[in-house]
């Protein structure tokens, strides 16, 4: 066997170890990112995420850290507990809805630091999620998506009353074409299946889907799930590194709808 060979076969060997890049000779579309890959051609339908991405956050989270004892450290504790025991729920074939899963695992981590929380303390504290204000930026960026002849789509892990009782508050009801929960389909984003049922749920195919969210979670299951992205990096807010990168990154709605509106 010649050198050459030889190099190409140890090469080879590694890759499958996880310890070496592919040959330059077997190098092709799956080596360039996700960005790279995308026809910078209009979605047929932008889908939002609600929480963050939307919606101010702030008010809910004095509220959840002052029944934390005013332990605000334990807030992103509070939030990724709430998001692991949504996918034990997933994962276990079982739903239940986002609010309660919220309020379980705020009884957890209070539970941890020796903070004692009833149930019904733990929904008091989780409860101003259904009255949150749209961040500044919000609502004249939705307005200038619709104007420029988007169709738009909230998608949530909160349930349908949840979801329509924060947008009726949040005055955004009118700039949604559908409101899509996982509570339709027991299975919370970022479930692969998750994305695949609002694709179907709309009649058009998963690349022609773009989802906005200020979640790395979020954004990673849409991209795995064939459907294109944009993160909105809001303070705190980080991708994965390891998933594919979105097209669009930016730190608001509004040079985000920039970049959505110079698409053709």
């Amino acid at each position: 066997m010649n050198i050459e060979r030889r190099e190409f076969f140890k090469k080879s060997a590694l890759m499958g170890l996880g310890l070496a890049s592919a040959p330059n000779v077997v190098a092709g579309a799956s080596d360039l990112n996700h960005e790279d890959r995308v026809e910078k051609n209009r979605p047929e339908i932008l889908f939002f995420d609600v929480n963050e991405t939307l919606l101010d956050l702030t008010v809910m989270k004095k509220s959840v850290g002052k029944a934390l004892g005013n332990k605000t450290e334990l807030l992103p504790l509070w939030f990724t507990t709430m998001l692991q025991y949504s996918l034990v729920s997933t994962v276990g074939r079982q739903y239940s809805d986002f609010g309660v899963i919220g309020a379980s695992a705020l009884q957890m981590v209070a539970a941890n630091n020796g903070i004692s929380l009833s149930e019904e303390d733990a929904k008091e504290a989780i409860s101003p999620i259904l009255s949150l204000p749209a961040h500044p930026e919000v609502k004249q960026s939705l307005e200038r998506l619709i104007k420029d002849g988007y169709r738009l789509v909230s998608f949530t892990n909160s349930s349908n009353k949840g979801v329509e009782t924060q947008f009726k508050n949040a005055g955004l009801i009118d700039y949604f074409e559908e409101r899509l929960s996982v509570e339709d389909i027991g299975k919370f984003k970022p479930h692969a299946d998750a994305y695949d049922w609002a694709a179907r749920k709309m009649g058009v195919s998963s690349n022609d889907c773009l989802l906005v969210a200020a979640h790395g979670w979020d954004i990673a299951g849409a991209l795995w799930a064939n459907w294109r992205a944009a993160f909105i990096s809001r303070p705190g807010a980080q991708l994965y590194p390891i998933a594919p990168t979105p097209e669009i990154n930016e730190s608001n709605l509004e040079l985000i709808t920039d970049k959505l509106i110079a698409l053709k």
